[in-house]
């Protein structure tokens, strides 16, 4: 058969624009894919939005990028101008911050994590659920008898309420979620009450049972019924985590996930050196000049169209190698997970995760003493260089600034899904999840639900990755003027 190009766009549910291109062949008697193509359709231009402006604006700001780990880069954005400002020393205040902003972030990977598994990735196994916006849908296939498939629809519908909670218990002492103000540089803005501590914990401890007891088991049984997963999507093979959740005050902290790498092929965790991350962009529309050099010598150009670049994503690389980040990068590099490198692989190591988070959280919330101050002033430097490191629900996340004259001269930001959906990079390596979706077998091209399933295992989130679209030459735009309060 003549190779096929089939193309998903968009790719639903996740957050933001995704396109995904796959080739199809048949290759030894099976029709799969033989090649990939991942497109971050809009431009992201949160850096450049950042210049000029007061380094502790960075929090509120860069919190916005997204809206499901609006934590995550709230927390990045706080540990980098800590940084830049000389935060550090082992005190209440600090020990107190470090609580603080465990709880409200680890509030947020439970939530991301119910979310991806029940709402965004079980609808590529189960038949479409009798409702709008699940209706109609494609054929999944059956596998399940009736007692299992009331099982799963009554979980998502739990789901739900689960999700809620975990905002709701985060919000206790961000202030509100999904964007917190609770980040600041120095610490954090709440002060917790003996009261805030026994509502946070009415919330915890019926989330750690129904961790427990549904959606660990929920994700065990998928991997059992849909067994050919644990072989399909593996990728490279090559996995990283900047490590997060800190658990004391140190400059160099313990974490409840370590920071390091598997590369595919070589025994053991190997360091990580943050000088060897860079960012590719032969093949994103960027000015040739913003890319392959250290992260702080590279900027945010917009250059499109250009040559054979197809995807707003930058293309993150460690020495030049592609790798994969998330759940299952964090739960391999920490030993708590060893199972494989695969499409079910990351939904058992991410339920497991979030066990794992929540019962930290538990100690965390026993360890925080009540109305206790969580800010650590520092004057700013005028001029810095930092950066902050950690991780979102999907993986690792970076955040580099440059502080000149009291402000922002210069700022970065590399997301999990740079990392996991990025194009080819300069030397023509696919993206980790390019790579996972060679040898996917797809039974219905018109139907690729097999190449959704591998999609979806990364837990794609393009509005970490792209935000800021102009309209075509010939649609209106529509500039909207003051608003009356009058009645």
């Amino acid at each position: 058969m003549p190779v096929i190009t089939a193309a998903i766009d968009p790719v639903t549910r996740l957050e933001g624009h995704l396109k995904v291109e796959v080739k199809v062949d048949t290759v030894n008697g099976v029709q799969q894919v033989v090649d990939a193509f991942s497109m971050g359709t809009l431009f992201r231009g949160f850096e450049k939005i950042l210049e000029g402006r007061d380094p502790r604006d960075t929090p509120i700001i860069t919190s916005r990028i997204c809206g499901v780990c609006p934590t995550s880069h709230g927390h990045a954005a706080a540990i980098t101008l800590d940084n830049a400002y000389g935060v550090g020393g082992d005190t209440p205040h600090r020990t107190a911050a470090r609580l603080l902003r465990n709880l409200v972030h680890g509030a947020c990977y439970l939530e991301s994590s119910i979310l991806h598994f029940y709402l965004l990735s079980l609808p590529d196994y189960i038949p479409a659920l009798p409702m709008a916006p699940w209706l109609p849908g494609w054929d999944v296939g059956r596998r399940f008898d009736k007692d299992t498939l009331n099982r799963f629809t009554g979980h998502f519908v739990e789901a739900i309420t689960q999700r809620r909670n975990c905002h709701e218990m985060g919000a206790i002492y961000g202030g509100k979620l999904p964007h917190t103000p609770g980040y600041i540089m120095g610490g954090f803005t709440a002060v917790s009450s003996a009261d805030d501590k026994i509502l946070f914990s009415q919330y915890l401890e019926p989330l750690i049972s129904w961790i427990e007891n549904t959606y660990v088991p929920d994700a065990e049984l998928l991997a059992s019924l849909w067994s050919e997963y644990l072989q399909l999507g593996r990728g490279h093979g090559h996995l990283l985590a900047y490590g997060v959740f800190e658990e004391d005050n140190g400059a160099t902290p313990s974490l409840l996930f370590r920071r390091g790498r598997v590369a595919n092929g070589t025994p053991g965790v190997q360091p990580v050196d943050t000088a060897q991350i860079m960012e590719h962009v032969k093949y994103s529309w960027y000015s040739d000049t913003d890319g392959n050099k250290p992260i702080l010598q590279s900027d945010t150009n917009a250059t499109y169209p250009k040559g054979p670049a197809y995807s707003w994503l930058k293309a993150p690389r460690y020495g030049g190698t592609p790798y994969e980040v998330g759940p299952l990068a964090r739960m391999t590099v920490n030993g708590d997970y060893r199972n494989g490198i695969s499409a079910m692989d990351r939904h058992l190591a991410r339920a497991r995760e979030a066990l794992k988070i929540a019962l930290a959280m538990r100690r965390w919330l026993a360890e925080l003493a009540p109305y206790q101050s969580a800010y650590t002033h520092r004057d700013n430097p005028g001029t810095a260089t930092a950066d902050g490191l950690t991780e979102a629900p999907r993986g690792a996340l970076g955040h580099w600034l440059q502080v000149a004259n009291t402000k922002i001269g210069k700022y970065q930001v590399i997301t999990p899904t740079c990392w996991n959906l990025s194009p080819k990079d300069d030397a023509n390596q696919r993206g980790p999840l390019e790579q996972a979706l060679v040898g996917v077998p797809v039974a219905n091209i018109d139907k690729p639900i097999e190449v959704l399933r591998i999609i979806h295992s990364f837990d794609p989130c393009l509005d970490c990755a792209t935000h800021v679209t102009r309209a075509e030459p010939d649609a209106k735009v529509f500039a909207l003027g003051a608003t009356s309060t009058a009645s």
